[in-house]
């Protein structure tokens, strides 16, 4: 942010003394309180929802080859699968989806330890997934469903003729859709002792903002996210030094 910029914010901003900021931050932390105990309120919830078994088996190309979705779990009983934007014949992935990625590898530094096994799922073939992973320079899993089910049933793949009918089922209703063939979310399985996997959750859309650390540090500044359309002014990371700070375009 430039001098000029911090001085347009103060101006246009009210200005108080130490004792009635305080007072000003006391009364919202009663609101951030409020909103913590919402939020654990809100995981127990989630951790009650009902369970459906997974009965369809469905296999995923890996670098280490073929593998079942039980393979996935990695040893753990826990699985969260992050369904990145990634159609068959595309150069790089979506930015949205990989600013999501960009905070797995930290996670997993700690989840692998804690039950949790984390894989990225996209429905382009595994040789056209690679070079851009190890372009950002990523250590996830990231396997392929190329060929199979997995994403239309887990409703993050849309067929061209879906598409063409400008109305898709996604994140839990039939919705406008005009913008390919994908789109983004979370699922979460548990596999138990005897080997059965069932389906505990999936989000979609904004429903994964809470696994974007990078959000909610902005969310902490006084220019907050500072974006005209949803995250406009995101670019792959190794594309920063080509961007144009002036600019409000978006890809």
């Amino acid at each position: 942010m430039t001098t000029e910029n911090l001085t347009e914010t103060a101006e246009k901003h009210r200005v108080v003394t130490q004792e009635e900021w305080i007072a000003s931050r006391k009364e919202l932390l009663k609101k951030e309180k409020e909103l913590t105990r919402l939020n654990d309120e809100l995981a127990r919830q989630r951790r009650n929802l009902p369970w459906v078994k997974v009965n369809k088996s469905y296999i995923f190309e890996g670098e280490q080859g073929k593998q079942w979705l039980a393979d996935l779990f990695d040893g753990k009983s826990q699985l969260i699968i992050y369904h990145f934007m990634f159609a068959p014949g595309d150069k790089e992935g979506c930015p949205g989806c990989s600013f999501m990625a960009d905070h797995i590898d930290g996670a997993n530094l700690h989840l692998t330890h804690h039950d949790v096994s984390v894989v990225v799922v996209s429905r382009a073939p595994l040789q056209e997934l690679l070079p851009f992973k190890k372009r950002m320079g990523w250590n996830f899993k990231w396997v392929s469903s190329f060929g199979g089910d997995f994403n239309y049933d887990y409703f993050v793949s849309f067929t061209e003729k879906q598409v063409e009918s400008g109305e898709v089922y996604y994140n839990y209703a039939y919705a406008k859709h005009d913008e390919g063939t994908e789109s983004p979310g979370t699922s979460v399985f548990y596999k138990d002792d005897a080997g059965n996997i069932y389906h505990t959750y999936s989000t979609y859309a904004r429903g994964g903002d809470v696994l974007i650390g990078a959000q909610n540090f902005l969310d902490l500044t006084p220019k907050g996210r500072n974006e005209v359309g949803v995250m406009d002014w995101l670019r792959h990371h190794d594309k920063y030094d080509d961007f144009n700070a002036g600019s409000c375009c978006s890809h």
